[in-house]
């Protein structure tokens, strides 16, 4: 197994996932605490039609292609849930669906084949570029840095949003803000575990660290750990295998999340002793 991992793919494997870690622990917390899981899966499918556009378009390349997507699709969505009556998921669904009969007229318009779906759906983490790689740390900064910045403000708005306004935390900036490192931080990970699966490690790391530990903090570091060791396995898993690797992760993530899930709920049947 050590002797495998001297692979220079698989270097680069371990590197973008450890990388991307850090920025989806983070993110993923917030995700969770805000309720935010239906649209961090949707951005990433929602990436559908940008991808086509970059790839049939070589000025333009599937990365911007994928990231314009990604955040009109967050733009789009932010600006119709003002609007109380289409709450709640309502607004996300739709975009998604419009985003993806956009994204499968245009590539039948293209020609540009099967490939680029399977690519987005699924990614190809083994095959992830030194570019893709440079991509993940560049992502990875621009989270740390500006979550860093941010989390007083996102705390605020998360457990006291009555409270925060007045106090000067406004609520739709910051969230605007988070929707935006959402969408970057899922189109760098395309490349690795495509659409389908980002979400996996968006959300059940964090949703894993929640069941864990009640303050921010605990969680925010333990999502980041959860994240980084559920990759290294997953890519461990999906070499001894010959298994994909970003199916590989996920399914890592989710069995870490039902062993906790699972424990803790026959932990609560256990009756303990009443003291006398």
């Amino acid at each position: 197994m050590l002797e495998a991992l001297d692979a220079p793919y698989l270097q680069r494997a371990l590197l973008a996932g450890l990388a991307l870690s850090v920025p989806l622990g983070l993110l993923g917390c917030w995700i969770v605490l805000r309720e935010l899981a239906f649209f961090a899966h949707a951005v990433g499918v929602a990436t559908f039609p940008g991808v086509v556009i970059g790839i049939a378009l070589p000025g333009v390349g599937p990365f911007v292609g994928a990231l314009i997507a990604a955040l009109g699709f967050s733009a789009a969505v932010s600006a119709s849930e003002t609007d109380h009556r289409l709450r709640g998921g309502t607004v996300t669904g739709l975009a998604l669906a419009v985003a993806l009969a956009l994204g499968a007229v245009l590539l039948t318009a293209s020609g540009a084949g099967a490939a680029p779906v399977e690519r987005l759906l699924f990614g190809s983490l083994l095959a992830i570029s030194s570019g893709d790689v440079l991509r993940c740390l560049a992502g990875a900064a621009v989270t740390v840095v500006a979550l860093g910045l941010l989390r007083a403000r996102l705390a605020a708005t998360t457990f006291d949003a009555g409270w925060a306004g007045p106090a000067g935390a406004r609520e739709r900036p910051t969230a605007a803000i988070l929707l935006v490192l959402v969408s970057l931080v899922v189109v760098c990970a395309l490349p690795a575990v495509g659409s389908l699966l980002v979400s996996a490690l968006l959300v059940v790391p964090a949703a894993t660290a929640r069941l864990m530990v009640a303050r921010v903090g605990p969680m925010l570091v333990w999502s980041i750990v959860l994240c980084a060791a559920e990759t290294v396995a997953g890519v461990a898993l999906a070499q001894s295998l010959d298994l994909p690797p970003g199916a590989a992760t996920a399914l890592v993530a989710g069995l870490v999340f039902a062993l906790v899930a699972g424990g803790q709920a026959v932990a609560k049947r256990i009756p303990r002793p009443v003291a006398t």
